[in-house]
């Protein structure tokens, strides 16, 4: 893996966002939650209850996520609607909290009955893009005014969500991010935070924070550690490469390379085919996380390390970083204005 020049790195990056032609939880539960319901997406294949649960019926009120449950084969299809720039702001993080509180809502109101959810499945209805990474308006105000506080508080919220993901909400289910459009910064960590990855060939993925001064810190190098080893994770994270999704699952980060527009039929494929090994599959991914676990606190000291690394960038870093955020700006002013 070669790393090219600074210069040319930040032009790639900045390519990648403009082509050419349990912290959250409670918190900020007035901005998640609409006032009022809005139908969910009939699934394109499976039957839907005719009496919906509690816990879907909440799920259907995250104003920031649209939820399609396929009952009969326990697969919970939720695509990622931003309110505001297609990155993990406050408001997203509390709506994906919410989400996995549903989910474990699910669990509890079953009981002993039929499991209810065994296939999280995390998807983006914005075109081309997965998810830009971290909130960075709000990280260049809170630097400027050194509030290492609020700075910590943003980051431990997303550790709560990744660990919780990263372990499957200790239940017997597997949690799947079909990428078909950029996994960025902390986008990128979110899709490494499931379990499987299914990317179409569109798909990018990078860890741009180098190219500022800073390093992925919501549990980038703990998880692509654990799937490619140590020194090939702090290459990656230090190349400032944006990747292809065919160059991801040649390393084996990406589980499933589906065709431009086939990544939901890639995902029912991947679904049916681990089915008939459901007990063995899920068995053997425990065992994995028992013999390397990423823990809670681990992910926690490396975010403050994080923290501690943002309050010292200069201003030719923040320059950087704020040129990335007006880059991210005017990408999602495009797909506004083409009807999103």
């Amino acid at each position: 893996m070669q790393t090219t020049g600074l210069a040319e790195q930040l032009h790639a990056v900045n390519r990648s966002i403009n082509p050419a032609p349990s912290f959250l939880r409670r918190r900020a539960a007035n901005d998640a939650v609409a006032s009022t319901e809005e139908p969910v997406r009939k699934p394109a294949s499976g039957r839907r209850s005719t009496a919906e649960p509690g816990w879907l019926q909440s799920a259907r009120r995250l104003r920031e996520l649209s939820v399609a449950w396929e009952d009969n084969s326990g697969v919970l299809w939720t695509s990622m609607m931003p309110e505001r720039r297609p990155s993990s702001t406050p408001s997203l993080l509390a709506n994906v909290d919410g989400l996995l509180d549903c989910v474990e809502r699910a669990w509890e109101e079953a009981g002993d009955g039929e499991a209810p959810i065994r296939y999280l499945v995390v998807s983006s209805r914005v075109p081309g893009i997965f998810n830009l990474g971290g909130d960075l308006p709000l990280f260049l105000d809170l630097i400027s005014a050194g509030d290492g506080e609020g700075l910590r508080r943003y980051a431990h919220a997303c550790i709560e969500i990744q660990h919780r993901l990263v372990i499957n909400l200790d239940l017997p289910l597997t949690t799947i991010a079909l990428v078909q459009g950029d996994a960025l910064g902390g986008g990128f960590e979110g899709a490494l935070a499931h379990e499987v990855i299914i990317a179409e060939r569109q798909a990018r993925f990078g860890l741009p924070e180098v190219l500022f001064n800073m390093f992925p810190g919501m549990g980038a190098y703990s998880m692509l550690s654990r799937r490619l080893g140590p020194v090939q994770a702090k290459r990656m994270i230090l190349s400032g490469r944006v990747f292809t999704a065919e160059e991801m699952h040649a390393m084996g980060v990406v589980d499933v390379l589906a065709e431009d527009g086939a990544g939901e039929t890639a995902v029912r494929a991947y679904i049916a085919d681990a089915e008939r090994s459901a007990r063995a599959r899920r068995a053997l991914f425990k065992a994995a996380r028992m013999v390397d676990p990423i823990t809670r606190g681990e992910l926690l000291d490396i975010t403050d390390l994080w923290v501690e690394a943002a309050l010292t960038l200069d201003d030719s870093d923040l320059r950087k970083m704020r040129h990335l955020a007006k880059a991210q700006d005017r990408r999602w002013a495009r797909i506004k204005e083409a009807g999103f």
